[in-house]
C-alpha cells in the first residue's frame, strides 16, 4: 500500500512547457491528501526558488538541494550536508576567479559569478544576480558548461559527484549525497517503509530514487536513461502524467 510520493519538480510537477502545474496534476495531489497519503518534493531546487512553483499544494516535506538539506511541513530542519573541505575551498577558488559559470548555493544564500545574459547557451534555471561568495556552508553547486567545462571541475572536487539536468546545466553535491539520502530521512522521520513509497522523476539526478522507491514512475518526458530504471513510464508532463499514473496503481 502506497503511504508516501516524492515528486520532482521540474517537467514533473511543473512544466517548462506552460509553466504551470498541469490541473490533472493539482487534481490528483488534492486527491491524494484526501487519503492521507503523505507528500513531498525532491528537487534540485533551493527552497526559495520552488516554493512559489508550488504555492498552496498541501506538501508534507521537502528535499532540496538533491537531498542536501531536508526540511518539514514547517520548513524546520531534518537533515542537511554541506560539500566538505577540501572540495568546498576549491569551489570558492573557482567561483572566485570565473574559472567556471556557476551559483554557490547556502542554506539561506545564493550567489552567483555571472550575469545569464552572458552566457550563449540556453539556460532555463534561474540566475540570481551577482554576488561575492561571503563565507558559509556550500550545499550545493550549480555550474553551467559544456562536457570539458564539467569534467574540468570535478577532477578537482573528488568528494563531490555531478548530475545534470540539461545539457548545459548540472548539480554538484556530495559523493554520498542524493535525493535517496533524502527519501531515507522521510522513511525513517515518518515510520515508512520502502515499498510504502512512490516517486516521480524525469532527470538523471531521479534515478536513483526512482530505483530506491517501491515504485518509481518515469514521466513521459524523461530521458531515456531514466525511463529504463523506472518501474513504470507514464505520459508526459502536459498529457496529464502524474494523474494517468496514479490512476494505472489505484492510488487515486
Amino acid at each position: 500500500m502506497i503511504k508516501a510520493i516524492f515528486f520532482d519538480i521540474d517537467n514533473t510537477l511543473f512544466s517548462h512547457t506552460t509553466h504551470h502545474i498541469p490541473e490533472s496534476t493539482i487534481t490528483a495531489i488534492h486527491a491524494l491528501k484526501q487519503k492521507d497519503i503523505l507528500l513531498f518534493t525532491a528537487t534540485g531546487r533551493p527552497l526559495s526558488a520552488m516554493l512559489n512553483l508550488i504555492t498552496d499544494l498541501p506538501f508534507d516535506g521537502y528535499i532540496t538541494l538533491n537531498g542536501q538539506i531536508c526540511l518539514d511541513q514547517k520548513q524546520e530542519l531534518i537533515y542537511h550536508a554541506p560539500i566538505r573541505q577540501p572540495d568546498a575551498d576549491y569551489i570558492v577558488s573557482a567561483f572566485t576567479r570565473k574559472e567556471i559559470h556557476a551559483t554557490i548555493i547556502e542554506k539561506d544564500k545564493i550567489y552567483s559569478n555571472f550575469a545569464k545574459e552572458s552566457f550563449d547557451q540556453d539556460v532555463t534555471a534561474p540566475v540570481p544576480p551577482i554576488g561575492a561568495y561571503t563565507g558559509g556552508d556550500i550545499y550545493q553547486l550549480i555550474v553551467f558548461g559544456d562536457d570539458t567545462a564539467f569534467h574540468t571541475l570535478m577532477s578537482h572536487l573528488p568528494g563531490c559527484k555531478m548530475t545534470r539536468w540539461n545539457t548545459y546545466g548540472a548539480d554538484v553535491i556530495s559523493k554520498d549525497g542524493g535525493k535517496v539520502v533524502g527519501l531515507r530521512h522521510f522513511l525513517e522521520h515518518f515510520h515508512l517503509r520502502q515499498d510504502e513509497v512512490m516517486a516521480f522523476g524525469d532527470a538523471e539526478n531521479d534515478i536513483d530514487m526512482l530505483r530506491f522507491a517501491g515504485v518509481g514512475i518515469a514521466m513521459g518526458n524523461a530521458d531515456s536513461a531514466v525511463k529504463e530504471q523506472a518501474d513504470y513510464i507514464t505520459e508526459d508532463i502536459d498529457s496529464d502524467g502524474i494523474y494517468l499514473a496514479l490512476k494505472h496503481y489505484g492510488v487515486i
